[in-house]
């Protein structure tokens, strides 16, 4: 967004924005505050605080940024960018982008740069958040490449966010090293939920999929290890053809060999990425697939594993299926088409990828009334 800063203002500075009103109520020391200034009275009073002192405090006009942001400057470029927003529903934050997979979906294609600067960008945030959300992502690329650095982020979440739960995206092949897994988890007070994809119930399947011979082997042993240490995980399946293809057969390997699993998780793909140059295995209309879908039901069921449908349009599901979709597109990039307007279900649906007209639907949209849904 564009911005103007004070002089002291830095490229790469973490700041949290703030109004003069509740600058002296937040104030630390060892922070940075950003004064959101709306009148040149603001401005004066950063002046004299900075007269007095005070060598943490700056001002900034930019009306796009809210009270309680948490925000990068590049003053060069007269931009902040946002890191943080209390009043989003989804928290996340990126450790890397470096990858030890490189799956035919992947929406977040990694690059081999060393990126340590975002660990430490990530660190900042954290200290700077004034806010403790409920739910804080942590994603790549792979976080286990940061070794036990991944550790220190989360033990920065419990020192400053005692009360918020980390969900981290791992593809859980670095945790089949036991000393490892043993360093990240063990006593770890920050509540945590891994979210570890699996796409096939044998190993080439997998492999296939997330283009790293023998991955599934690693994964399963990595599932295997976290739950030695009692740790809860989500397993992820990308609905893509190679996976869809197969998919009830994989729900019942998980239900007869995955049974401690916290829940599944059956998820739309997202059509970005290595999606795109991929898009004869990963486009489909999920409409289509309604069968194997049911069956792949079925089998959860069966076998007492939770499950919920994500990022997936509730007219592409069975009707049976509706309670078991959430809305899990983050804020920022969920849209609706204008097909979407009359649906009743909007409120209730987690509708398409900001990104969807360039990529593909993921189902044909059809709206759906209240009479029709509860005939």
């Amino acid at each position: 967004m564009s911005a103007s800063f004070g002089s002291r203002v830095q490229n790469e500075d973490i700041w949290r924005v703030v109004s003069i009103e509740t600058l002296a109520a937040q104030w630390q020391s060892d922070l940075q505050f950003l004064v959101k200034v709306t009148r040149d009275s603001d401005r004066k009073h950063v002046h004299q605080l900075q007269a007095a002192g005070l060598g943490n405090v700056e001002w900034m006009d930019a009306c796009d940024t809210e009270i309680g942001d948490v925000v990068v400057t590049t003053p060069h470029r007269s931009q902040a960018a946002v890191l943080y927003r209390p009043s989003d529903l989804h928290h996340g934050l990126q450790l890397t982008n470096r990858c030890n997979s490189n799956c035919l979906m992947c929406s977040q294609p990694p690059t081999p740069q060393a990126d340590d600067w975002m660990v430490r960008e990530a660190v900042e945030v954290i200290r700077h958040m004034g806010s403790s959300p409920p739910v804080l992502g942590l994603t790549g690329g792979e976080p286990l490449l940061l070794g036990e650095g991944l550790r220190e982020v989360l033990d920065h979440v419990h020192e400053c966010h005692p009360s918020t739960r980390v969900e981290i995206l791992s593809n859980g092949r670095l945790l089949a090293n036991a000393p490892l897994c043993k360093a990240v988890v063990d006593g770890l007070q920050t509540p945590t939920t891994w979210l570890v994809p699996l796409y096939g119930h044998v190993d080439f399947l997998h492999d296939f999929v997330v283009q790293a011979h023998g991955a599934f082997e690693q994964t399963l042993a990595g599932l295997l290890n976290l739950q030695q240490h009692r740790q809860p995980i989500q397993l992820r399946i990308v609905l893509i053809k190679p996976v869809l293809d197969v998919l009830p057969e994989l729900c019942t390997f998980i239900g007869r060999n995955l049974p401690f699993v916290k829940e599944v998780a059956l998820m739309a793909c997202e059509p970005i990425g290595f999606a795109l140059a991929n898009r004869e295995l990963c486009e489909v209309d999920l409409a289509d697939w309604q069968g194997t879908l049911e069956q792949a039901a079925r089998q959860l069921k069966r076998h007492s594993v939770p499950f919920l449908f994500m990022n997936t349009p509730l007219c592409a599901l069975p009707t049976d299926l509706h309670g078991h979709a959430h809305r899990s597109i983050s804020d920022w990039k969920n849209v609706y088409t204008p097909v979407c307007e009359p649906c009743q279900l909007k409120p209730d649906c987690a509708g398409f990828f900001a990104w969807h007209e360039r990529g593909w639907k993921p189902a044909k949209t059809i709206p759906i009334t209240r009479e029709e849904y509860t005939a």
